[in-house]
Formats: C-alpha cells, structure tokens, sequence
C-alpha cells in the first residue's frame, strides 16, 4: 500500500511507502515489547539546567514555547478555562507580563513558533479523535492585540499533530504524530485570512527508537510533540516525550532535514509530560518544558564536539511516575547519530508485522487515552 501525496488539485505526485513505515514501526516495538531487545539507541541521561518555574496557575498544560530576547512566549495545550485559553509572553524570570486572547475559540493548540520578524504563530493542530476537517495556524505580528486565523486542509484526510516548525523563509511545517513515519506537511500555496489553504505532504520523519527513561515509557518514544527551528535558521529540531532529535539545515530547507538528514539525540529523561522545544536566541542550547503546575524551563546545552556512539541499550523501564526534573549539571549533553529503525528493519513474517501492528495501537492508545483522561 502506498499514500500518495498531493499538490492541492487531487493531481499523484511523489509516492511515500506505507510498506516501509509499517516495517519499520513492526519491527521496532517487536523488538523493544516481544523479544525484549536492544531495538534503540541509549543517550546518556544528563539532566536540564532550571533556568526558570513557571509560578502562573493558568499556565498547567504548557504545549509550545519560543524564546525570546527579553524571555518567552508560551501557550497551553487546548485550553477548557478562559483564562488559560491566551498567548502568554513571560519574562527571563517566568512572569507573565502581557496576555493576549484569541478572537474566537481555538480547538487544540499544541505548539508555536516565532519569525524572524517577531511574529508570533500558534499551531491549532491537535486532533486526537482524527475528526477535524481543517486546521488552523493563529498568525500574531509583533505587538498585535489579536491573532489572525488561517485555515488548513490535509490532502489524505485528518490528523493529530503537535509539532510546528517555520522554515527561514516563513514557511510553517506541520508534522504529524504519527508513530515512527510522521509526515511532514506545507501549505501549496499562500496564507490567506477567510480561505482554506490545501497542505501536501512534503515528506515522512523517521526517527530511532531509544530507551530513554519517560512516563509513557514505549510509547512516549515513538511520537513527535514539538519541533523548532533555530534563530539563524541552520538548525531544527523535533522531540518526543523522551528525546530530541536535531538536525543540520542547509539552503533554509527544513523538510529537507527532517526527512533525510543525520539526527543527534539528546535525552530529556523523565520530563514529565514534555511537548515543548525550542532554541534559545543564540541557538546554542534547546529549551524544553513540560505539562503540569508549576513547571520549570530546563536548558540543554548543545555541544557539537560531543558526539558520541550509542551506548548498549538498558533493560526496558518499568516506571510509572516520572522524577523531579534535575537541577542545574555541568555534565555535557551526550550526542549521537544512531541507525534508523526503518534501516534496521529486515524482512519480517507477516504473524510479527500484526503483532507490531497491535502493539503500537495499544502504546498508542493508552497514550491517548491518558490525555482525554486528564480533559476537564
């Protein structure tokens, strides 16, 4: 089977292998939940540096973040009380200092990104039931009082995603969180407000599985809940509940990366619910934050010289709480560039591919079931 992309007019252009995709998630979680194998890399687990807690009680479902040079601006993970349904700018101490409320109710924003121009876009991209026939960025220039919306229409039907990424020329990229084989979407053509852009599929993301200690343990390993592109636009980075993936940016092509370049990992060990990444001003260090009352902004250093092979990867976690963020290491980030699992997959019987089938069904349903859960 294969899912073909579009150009927004319903004309075939470049095929993507579903059979690849299925392959590779098959042959990952058969190895991590049936065999009890080594299907990942290990990073080493060095703890982010608290750069600041968020003490606002409006701010307890915190789903993107962009730094700024005077602080951040943070918004919250679809929102059910008004107070906490705004774009919120926060100081270098995590203090709110300005609010602004959007025009109408959003549906589920799950991430945000920041131009080069200071504008301000929120990803209205969440969909967890998969039953949304648009979705929508919120465009904020700088000093605005109010975002603009802009709608969005997938070419192959609906999807949940949280992670946005802009390119250097003003381009945003949608991926989706889809287990092991997320696509990465674009619109076709110009944004406009009071019209529906059609996206296409640009291309699939496939990062390793590791072993990275989380809450959602296999599961918190195979979705992607954030991206960001770095300040000068030669750096991107995409992230799960466990780790984050950067990648080198060349000609300001950021599908590009994603889709075909060489990952470095870091771990982000036992965030507690982290769907939050992004670059500081200088782009020298990741910024994540995670879900949850009063949460910290953790720093991760990035050190080029620091790449390292994956270590031999531990026995599968059994825990089901997560740990207090680390204070401040002076451990350096360990780096790598570990093997793919789509390039790790050999053939497979068929009886493995159901049975990878249904476990990442059930990783990911219980991952989603959690979510719903925790909606007021």
């Amino acid at each position: 089977m294969k899912l073909l992309s579009t150009d927004g007019s319903g004309t075939e252009s470049r095929p993507v292998p579903f059979g690849s995709a299925a392959r590779a998630t098959a042959a990952a979680l058969v190895g991590l939940a049936v065999l009890g194998g080594t299907a990942g890399p290990a990073f080493a687990a060095v703890g982010g540096q608290q750069v600041c807690r968020i003490g606002d009680s409006r701010l307890d479902e915190i789903s993107g973040m962009a730094a700024t040079r005077d602080g951040y601006v943070v918004v919250n993970d679809g929102a059910d009380d008004p107070a906490g349904r705004k774009i919120f700018f926060l100081d270098r101490r995590c203090a709110v200092v300005r609010t602004v409320g959007y025009p109408s109710r959003p549906r589920d924003t799950e991430d945000l990104a920041l131009g080069r121009d200071g504008t301000v876009w929120v990803a209205d991209i969440g969909d967890n039931s998969a039953v949304r026939d648009t979705v929508a960025l919120w465009r904020l220039a700088p000093g605005g009082r109010a975002p603009e919306l802009l709608r969005l229409k997938y070419p192959d039907g609906a999807h949940d995603a949280e992670a946005l990424l802009l390119s250097p020329d003003g381009t945003p990229v949608i991926v989706t969180k889809t287990p092991l084989a997320a696509g990465a979407y674009v619109p076709v053509g110009p944004l406009g407000k009071g019209k529906t852009t059609a996206l296409r599929l640009a291309g699939n993301v496939r990062l390793p599985v590791t072993t990275t200690s989380n809450p959602f343990s296999l599961a918190g390993r195979l979705v992607i809940t954030g991206g960001a592109v770095s300040p000068d636009g030669t750096k991107a980075v995409l992230r799960t509940y466990a780790d984050a993936f950067a990648f080198d940016v060349t000609g300001g092509d950021v599908v590009g990366a994603i889709t075909g370049g060489e990952p470095r990992g870091t771990a982000l060990s036992d965030e507690p619910q982290g769907e939050s990444i992004t670059y500081t001003p200088d782009g020298d260090a990741l910024l994540t934050v995670s879900e949850g009352r009063r949460p910290a902004i953790l720093r991760y250093p990035l050190r080029q010289t620091a790449t390292a092979t994956a270590t031999p990867a531990p026995a599968e976690s059994t825990r089901t709480t997560p740990s207090e963020p680390a204070a401040a290491t002076t451990a350096p980030t360990a780096q790598a560039k570990p093997t793919s699992a789509s390039d790790r997959a050999g053939p497979l019987p068929v009886g493995l591919l159901v049975t990878g089938a249904l476990l990442a069904a059930a990783a990911t349903g219980l991952l989603l079931l959690r979510r719903r859960r925790k909606a007021r």
